[in-house]
């Protein structure tokens, strides 16, 4: 089998730091060359068999375009992205094939299914509150994983997560957030049912990026030869 050719858009970022050193120890990918945010992508994009995206929403959203010219799979970890960029990778996936995740670590998809589960086992008098915190470098807040945890505990309760969601005082069936900077945290989420006299609580906590990379090689590894679409970490991890 000869090895899968990657580029990462992004290398000098935090993920991109980690996704380089992942690329380089495995027998399974050949790393041809990354990018910084000042350097032009399309050589690279036009080159490789898979691209990494770990960038920003506006660069992603240009990135895709790029990919889908050039046929080259694409796997996206930005975060932050709004309905329309999410729109444009559907657009784009028309062409490619498409991972696109808020989280790659196998332990964190799986905990995505356990959140809906729990949360329609326990009925309303359980309030959900989701807790996460991040390097002081991240951008977004809550972060895309939080969200994402929401979005399952609101699928379980049967609601939509934009009609439940909280930042002050809560009713009854709401889903709340708080986020927390600082330090070189790789990332840590809590997931809390709280109801009168009990607390159910299932947590993730990342020791480095390493654990993301490695679920992104994985990724990689995985959509090469798939046909085009937008696909996530539960396709990759075989979970539906």
């Amino acid at each position: 089998m000869s090895q899968l050719k990657v580029g990462i858009i992004g290398c000098q970022g935090r993920m991109g730091k980690a996704l380089t050193d992942a690329s380089q120890q495995s027998e399974d990918i050949n790393l041809i060359g990354g990018t910084t945010s000042n350097e032009t992508p399309d050589v690279i994009i036009k080159e490789a068999d898979v691209i990494f995206d770990f960038t920003t929403p506006e660069a992603t959203v240009n990135h895709a375009a790029l990919a889908a010219k050039y046929g080259t799979s694409l796997i996206v970890g930005t975060t932050g992205l709004s309905a329309d960029d999410e729109a444009a990778l559907k657009s784009a996936a028309v062409k490619i094939a498409i991972v696109y995740a808020s989280n790659f670590s196998t332990g964190v998809n799986l905990l995505f299914y356990v959140t809906e589960l729990m949360a329609s086992k326990l009925d309303e008098s359980f309030d959900i509150e989701i807790n996460e915190m991040h390097h002081r470098d991240k951008v977004d807040a809550p972060s895309g994983t939080a969200l994402s945890f929401g979005h399952f505990a609101a699928k379980g309760r049967g609601k939509e997560l934009e009609n439940i969601t909280r930042d002050n005082i809560r009713k009854k069936g709401d889903i709340g957030f708080t986020s927390l900077r600082g330090g070189n945290v790789a990332g840590e989420h809590t997931i809390s049912f709280n109801a009168n006299d009990e607390r159910v609580e299932i947590s993730h906590k990342a020791g480095s990026s390493e654990i993301f990379a490695s679920g992104a090689i994985k990724a990689a590894l995985w959509v090469a030869d798939k046909p085009a679409g937008l696909y996530d970490m539960a396709d990759v991890l075989d979970l539906k």
